[in-house]
């Protein structure tokens, strides 16, 4: 789409100025790559603290990581780190996982899946049957097939559309059988795998973009092969990456504020002029970056210049949400890698109780051991999340303590039921609920990947980085390529680029050396 308005004669020829609204990794990472080509930065945070959900609560163990807990496609942040002329491994401390998860069901089964296809498949043999192992070899095929065909295409690509991709496809028709175009995740995984308990393993990947399997498109079994690709686990947890991008801003000559809370977002002529803070201030700016979620826009949040950018989020359903525990404690049971998956015994009701609204009755649960999988032994104290999945809340905030109660006694006894128990036990106070993910992060109704990714075509309902208002730009996981730390980072390149080639084709500045060399493609 282009800029509605030039910028030609509108636009400094020394030095632009722009403005990131939101300190996530995707407005840290998109300052990151402006500032490295010229740009005075300046990114107004709300909070008091950096990272966006990439969050901590503390704890008498340390913070304790509230959202992400991984890192996977890694070259999305070698590539950000390399555009500022500098390496990730200076900054932070990676540890690849030989691992990837640990898996457990209620009639005492257990399986590990490793960095090595080779070595999965052996241990699915181990835990069900070679027919098994053969059906995972042939289901990573798939997935390798439809990551490699939809990356470019799809991920890299700025502002893919409906009619790009379908051209692509043509030209590629080996993907059509791989992408099962009118199945639903699940209903190919119940073609892929002739033990079920399989299939709800990889139908959990739905889930790490708040969808559910049996609503969301067959394309996303794609989410496996980047996990496939590798699983990284960031020493300390993974605010210290957020620190370190932050850091390499400020290092940058990023201004980076926080408590800084922005109310308006001025506009002359059709093209951005400045942000206004509640605090009254007003910052001129010659570009503006939006990296929150995009409905905050068109509902006004924002002022009524930008009511008619990504109008569709207005309408669009809300993924899935979550209630997330944090907290330190010794813990008794099996022993535990860094990523754990409790399996619920009938998979789907998990997810019918999520598409009527309801907080699911028996949720499989997910459990992070933070301390676990670096290179020395777990401290008897260790670092705990777990998260089972909510419906994102709509409604105002506020909380029945009665059925909070209830539910966590719930977890707790579910924990027991696989023989993990924690010392103290966890209360209430260390949950973090739809409705306070809402608060934290205005206009999301609660939600924490964005646009709900059921259906075919929903990555087509995602705003792309350019808007109809000149100057201002989206980035973010409610924006494209979608949720997900990586995917946010990419996005972040894609606000970027559109960004300098805007400026370079409009205005009479060039651009500074661009030292890692950003991609135009």
């Amino acid at each position: 789409m282009p800029l509605s308005t030039p910028l030609a004669g509108r636009i400094s020829t020394d030095q632009p100025t722009a403005v990131v609204i939101g300190a996530g990794v995707a407005g840290l990472a998109c300052a990151v790559r402006l500032a490295t080509v010229g740009l005075s930065v300046t990114v107004l945070e709300r909070h008091d603290h950096l990272g966006g959900k990439i969050r901590t609560v503390p704890s008498d163990a340390g913070p304790v990581d509230a959202g992400p807990t991984v890192l996977t496609m890694r070259h999305v942040f070698d590539d950000l780190f390399a555009q500022a002329g500098t390496r990730l491994e200076d900054h932070v401390t990676l540890i690849p996982q030989d691992i990837l998860a640990r898996h457990f069901w209620a009639d005492g089964s257990q399986l590990d899946l490793f960095a090595s296809i080779d070595r999965s498949a052996e241990a699915i043999s181990h835990f069900s049957s070679a027919q098994s192992a053969d059906d995972f070899k042939r289901f990573c095929a798939r997935c390798q097939t439809l990551f490699d065909g939809f990356d470019a295409a799809m991920m890299q690509a700025p502002e893919p559309t409906q009619m790009s991709l379908a051209h692509h496809v043509i030209r590629n028709p080996h993907l059509i059988p791989c992408m099962a175009p009118l199945s639903t995740l699940s209903a190919l995984l119940r073609g892929q795998f002739s033990d079920l308990r399989l299939a709800q393993l990889f139908g959990r990947y739905a889930t790490y973009v708040g969808g559910s399997p049996y609503r969301s498109p067959a394309l996303l079994a794609l989410i496996w092969q980047a996990e496939a690709k590798g699983v990284w686990v960031v020493e300390g947890g993974m605010h210290r990456l957020a620190d370190s991008v932050a850091t390499l801003a400020r290092d940058l000559g990023v201004h980076i504020e926080t408590g800084a809370h922005v109310s308006r977002i001025e506009t002359q002529d059709g093209r951005v002029a400045a942000a206004h803070l509640d605090s009254g201030r007003r910052l001129p700016a010659d570009v503006i970056v939006h990296a929150g979620d995009p409905k905050a826009l068109a509902s006004g949040a924002l002022g009524p210049a930008t009511e008619r950018i990504a109008r569709q989020t207005l309408s669009a359903s809300r993924s899935h949400s979550a209630r997330v525990y944090s907290f330190a404690a010794r813990v008794d049971g099996p022993d535990l890698a860094h990523h754990n998956v409790f399996f619920a015994d009938d998979p789907k009701s998990e997810f019918d109780d999520l598409l009527a609204g309801q907080i699911p009755r028996a949720p499989t649960l997910y459990l992070c051991a933070e301390d676990r999988g670096g290179h020395t032994p777990p401290p008897r104290l260790e670092r705990f999340e777990i998260i089972a999945n909510a419906p994102a809340i709509a409604s105002p905030p506020g909380q029945n303590e009665q059925e909070l109660d209830q539910w966590h006694g719930m977890i707790m006894q579910r924990m027991a039921r696989f023989g993990v128990s924690f010392s103290p036990t966890p209360r209430t106070s260390a949950i973090t609920t739809p409705e306070m993910f809402g608060q934290m992060f205005p206009q999301t109704d609660g939600a924490l990947y964005g646009q709900t990714p059921h259906g075919l075509t929903a990555a087509f309902q995602r705003p792309t980085a350019r808007t109809s208002v000149a100057g201002l730009y989206l980035t973010g996981g409610g924006t494209h390529p979608g949720a997900g730390v990586p995917m946010a980072t990419l996005s972040a390149r894609h606000a970027a680029e559109a960004i300098l080639s805007d400026l370079t084709l409009t205005s009479a500045w060039v651009p500074t050396d661009m030292r890692g060399g950003m991609s135009m493609a």
